[in-house]
């Protein structure tokens, strides 16, 4: 029985991974960035390499054709070799935004932007870049300008090689994101809040939701700093913890969100995404106020239920369509 395209992929990815890891002694995650630039550029990458690791790899390119696959086999592929390399090595920033949510995410864009021909979007927390891909594969029809940028140099990496296997023109920063970002402001912020703290006291002061004393909130910071980055009007698409508003300095960011954004949705994700009920998560749904937009009359609250069950998911689909029809006004841009 042949392979799937996804599984043959990710083969290649694999065993090219392994001989690259043993030639020059690197980490998996590594020689996987490595082996996804060997095959974009249809060469070796010339770093020392022994002979016979040289020709093994060629062997191993020569078998692959990226066209013969589609942009979501690619992604999948790519991503099922970063998450081996994850579990290898594990540490806590390196976590993959699961492929459900990325979906989600991009349908509830799709929905929010139905009338918008071209989109800027960033992410700024990136890591490898799954969860932007994901949403950028959805958004095929559109024209995507997209940035994302994050302070780990291997993650940017990997972010970097995905977006150059799948054709997406992503214009990436190894930086702080809560630096300076040297972008002008998109349509759309999508992120998976780094949850913890922010060891940067003095930089944290630069922020209405710093802590009152000690360190704050990463997590908080984010969203100030991507309602910076978005323009008057613009959406903003956060995976946030369930306890998100049940902190000491929740006090601080409802009066910071009723200030300068519109709550548009709150979607429970499905407990069965999670390890357990402490670590659940849910899709926060912002809209930067600007003059003329008004808040919907009712903001639209949904609990996802379990993807097994069909009948479930079609009911609350249902539900966030009516909603998306009686209260999103379609914006064009020709």
């Amino acid at each position: 029985m042949s392979e799937s395209p996804i599984a043959s992929l990710y083969t290649y990815f694999n065993e090219s991974a392994q001989i690259l890891q043993k030639s020059l002694s690197v980490t998996y995650l590594e020689a996987v960035a490595m082996a996804g630039e060997n095959l974009f550029n249809s060469r070796v990458v010339q770093n020392g390499i022994s002979e016979p690791d040289e020709k093994q790899l060629d062997q191993l390119s020569g078998k692959v054709d990226l066209d013969k696959y589609s942009r979501e086999e690619i992604r999948k592929a790519y991503q099922l070799a970063i998450l081996k390399g994850m579990k290898e090595n594990v540490q806590a920033n390196h976590q993959m935004t699961p492929d459900t949510i990325g979906l989600f995410m991009g349908y509830f864009i799709a929905k929010f932007t139905s009338g918008r021909r071209a989109l800027s979007i960033l992410d700024p927390a990136v890591g490898t870049g799954n969860l932007l891909t994901t949403i950028l594969n959805q958004l095929d029809e559109k024209e995507i300008t997209a940035y994302g940028a994050d302070v780990d140099d291997i993650l940017i990496r990997l972010a970097y090689t995905g977006a150059n296997l799948l054709c997406h023109d992503i214009e990436l920063f190894t930086q702080d994101s809560l630096t300076r970002l040297f972008i002008d402001p998109v349509d759309i912020v999508v992120c998976d809040l780094p949850v913890g703290y922010y060891p940067n006291d003095a930089g944290a002061k630069a922020y209405q939701l710093k802590a009152d004393e000690g360190h704050s909130y990463a997590h908080h910071l984010f969203i100030e700093q991507s309602l910076r980055y978005t323009r008057p009007g613009g959406y903003l698409f956060f995976l946030i913890p369930n306890h998100l508003f049940e902190s000491k300095e929740a006090p601080k960011l409802h009066q910071f969100l009723k200030e300068e954004a519109i709550i548009q949705a709150i979607l429970q994700l499905p407990l069965t995404l999670f390890k357990n009920e402490q670590s659940a998560k849910s899709i926060l749904v912002l809209q930067k106020k600007s003059e003329g937009i008004q808040a919907p009359e009712q903001v639209l609250l949904a609990s996802l239920p379990s993807l097994s069950n069909q009948q479930a998911v079609q009911s609350v689909m249902l539900k966030i369509d009516a909603w998306c029809r009686e209260n999103i006004e379609t914006d064009r841009n020709e």
